[in-house]
């Protein structure tokens, strides 16, 4: 007569190789070995740098958003100065103040929507999968269009002062400076808003709503103390007010004054703190 083990004895059998495992095991160890992350604290010079000559090399490949970035603005002034050509006064009036607002509108249009496909393509997540916080990566893209910002930048300010004739009572190196900033602010605005946007299309709807508000309340068409004073409370905080109050100093003083370094250090500062904010609302993928 044969006899069957009970289920006690055939459960005793399945639990000894777990239980001899479980002898060298340390106390207060899992068996799952949690994989580790290396999350960088702080911005890294190196990791900032290559971020940059990265997203440089792939707009070297790109040569449209390489002639959108530099020559547009310059196209756009040429075309305004001709405009005018009858009355010059015109255009000497208001060529500083767009030769700071065109090149802030090129870099908020490639910059949204060059980090919002490096983000649907999944470049971002991969990216941002290895040792690179979202500060060097911010950092990296502002560079990069940085760069190209002090090039467009130059180029518009020199064809408008020596080849369009510009009259300029300041020096025009002080021009130069406000549109370099202008231009960084625009690739601030840019990386923040791709944060919102789901598609380029999107990105591209961000701009009347970004940009033109402040086009239009930022004294180019009429002086900001003549608006409703609703308006020009609203204007006080916009930052493109003050790149055109900084273009409107060096048109009317030889000197560097004290409003304008108030002007260009509030647009200086809206620059950073945007940045600041598009590193903290960057997302790796796009939902």
């Amino acid at each position: 007569m044969t006899t069957t083990p009970n289920a006690d004895t055939r459960t005793k059998k399945q639990t000894k190789p777990e239980q001899k495992n479980t002898k060298n095991r340390q106390p207060g160890t899992s068996d799952a070995v949690a994989p580790t992350t290396h999350r960088p604290r702080a911005l890294s010079y190196s990791r900032t740098t290559a971020t940059a000559a990265r997203v440089l090399r792939q707009l070297g490949h790109d040569p449209r958003t390489i002639a959108l970035l530099i020559l547009i603005p310059c196209v756009m002034l040429f075309l305004l100065r001709y405009v005018f050509d009858g009355n010059p006064r015109v255009f000497d009036s208001i060529g500083a103040s767009l030769l700071g607002i065109f090149p802030l509108i090129t870099m908020f249009l490639v910059t949204s929507i060059a980090t919002l496909r490096e983000r649907t393509s999944g470049t971002l997540e991969r990216l941002l999968s290895m040792p690179l916080g979202k500060g060097d990566l911010i950092a990296g893209y502002a560079l990069a269009f940085g760069t190209l910002a002090v090039i467009q930048s130059a180029l518009a300010t020199g064809l408008a002062v020596w080849f369009l004739d510009l009259d300029v009572t300041g020096s025009p190196w002080l021009l130069l400076i406000v549109a370099l900033l202008d231009a960084l602010l625009g690739t601030a605005l840019g990386l923040f808003v791709s944060a919102f946007a789901s598609s380029e299309y999107q990105a591209v709807q961000f701009m009347p709503a970004v940009i033109f508000p402040q086009l239009l309340l930022c004294g180019l068409f009429t002086p900001r103390p003549e608006m409703h004073p609703a308006l020009e409370a609203i204007s006080n905080v916009l930052p493109m007010s003050y790149a055109v109050d900084g273009m409107n100093e060096v048109l009317l003083h030889t000197d560097m004054t004290a409003t304008f370094v108030r002007d260009i250090t509030i647009v200086a500062g809206c620059a950073l703190l945007v940045l600041t904010l598009g590193a903290a609302t960057l997302r790796r993928r796009t939902t």
